[in-house]
């Protein structure tokens, strides 16, 4: 699906804010903690104060790492009633500019990474207050591209979502999917091309599996993310209720 383009920016806006305009309804109480999930490392848990089970997520940062915007976007998701655990690659690292960030991803081990990613969709599956069954996960760039990782790792998953990652179009690695897969992503991105998005799209059906691509106009890479200079909050926002109905659709049902 192609969405509409538009030119306004503004660097000032933050998701959350935004997200929070178009709510309706009371906020719920929201319980946060440190998780140590896998050795050594330690993400945090957000989760509706609210009796019953509910679905879970795992969120995955960006190269900057787990920082105060992946932190709030989680207790925005918590609040739509979802258990969400935001997982830590970097170890309690994080990058404050690109150069940074790039130390950070060299120094990842993919193995690793997926070890740890399964790690955390163990931990949320163990948990009591989660369906073990209706288990997600949703990472930006970086973070997108680990989430595509870990489904084809054969992790039993009930959902994932891809905003700008790193995709697979090899067709034999990409047969051991078999999740539904929610890509969110810009024709202006240098880094992953349309040719690539459409290419994964398209294989992705051949094999049967359930895909939802969203390719935005006029933007490119980080568009979601509110200190990228490709901010773009309309079309932010609009992934973000993209995002909430395919989670609803696959985890909630």
């Amino acid at each position: 699906m192609v969405s509409g383009k538009t030119k306004k920016r503004s660097l000032s806006l933050k998701n959350v804010d935004l997200i929070k305009s178009r709510t309706t309804g009371v906020p719920i109480q929201i319980e946060t903690v440190e998780a140590e999930y896998y050795p050594g490392t330690a993400g945090y848990m957000f989760s509706p104060r609210l009796p019953g089970k509910f679905p879970g997520v795992v969120m995955i940062h960006e190269w900057w790492g787990v920082n105060d915007n992946i932190k709030k976007m989680a207790q925005q998701l918590a609040n739509e009633s979802y258990v969400v655990l935001v997982a830590d690659l970097f170890n309690g690292k994080a990058a404050s500019n690109p150069d940074e960030a790039k130390k950070l991803v060299s120094k990842i081990n993919s193995t690793e990474a997926v070890q740890n990613l399964r790690a955390g969709v163990s931990y949320l599956r163990d948990n009591h207050r989660v369906n073990p069954s209706k288990i997600g996960t949703i990472g930006w760039c970086f973070g997108g591209g680990q989430s595509l990782r870990l489904a084809l790792s054969g992790e039993q998953l009930a959902a994932i979502v891809i905003f700008y990652g790193e995709l697979e179009t090899d067709s034999q690695k990409l047969s051991a999917m078999k999740v539904p897969v929610l890509g969110i992503f810009g024709d202006q991105d240098g880094m992953i091309p349309v040719e690539r998005v459409r290419s994964f799209e398209s294989l992705l059906k051949q094999l049967g599996v359930r895909v939802e691509i969203h390719l935005y106009l006029g933007v490119g890479h980080a568009f979601a993310n509110p200190s990228s200079r490709a901010y773009a909050p309309r079309e932010a926002v609009d992934a973000w209720q993209k995002t909430l109905a395919f989670f609803a659709s696959t985890l909630k049902q």
